[in-house]
């Protein structure tokens, strides 16, 4: 069977993903929105969207991201604040700068930031 199925509690269904999926990027890359002035690092993956219906239509049509691609969690920041932002692949670039990421959570999920990414807690790995 080349399909997987998973509950997302963001979207409140079940999700029919492909077994396979190529993410460009992994937990702990720094990253930044192609479109917007934010950056951060990945905390998740969904190998698709796995948000609400209502999430996807509050994007404007003419900028809204395919479903069918991973989406990452970022603990995201701006020059004016700290959030989670939930953010399709095609809108993330690998991060130019290539320092650390300053969100208040980081030390809660990372270890340490070597070599421009950070590591996840070895208590919080599979």
């Amino acid at each position: 069977m080349d399909r997987a199925k998973f509950f997302s509690p963001q979207a409140g269904r079940t999700i029919d993903v492909p077994r396979h999926v190529n993410s460009r990027f992994s937990i702990g890359d720094v990253v930044r929105h192609a479109m917007f002035d934010f950056r951060g690092v990945i905390f998740d993956i969904d190998p698709v969207f796995a948000n609400s219906d209502e999430w996807y239509e509050a994007i404007p049509e003419d900028i809204r991201p395919l479903r069918d691609q991973p989406f990452y969690h970022l603990l995201a920041e701006n020059d004016e604040s700290s959030y989670v932002a939930y953010v399709s692949q095609q809108n993330l670039r690998p991060d130019p700068e290539g320092g650390p990421v300053e969100h208040p959570q980081v030390s809660e999920l990372f270890d340490a930031f070597e070599g421009g990414k950070y590591r996840m807690r070895r208590a919080l790995t599979h």
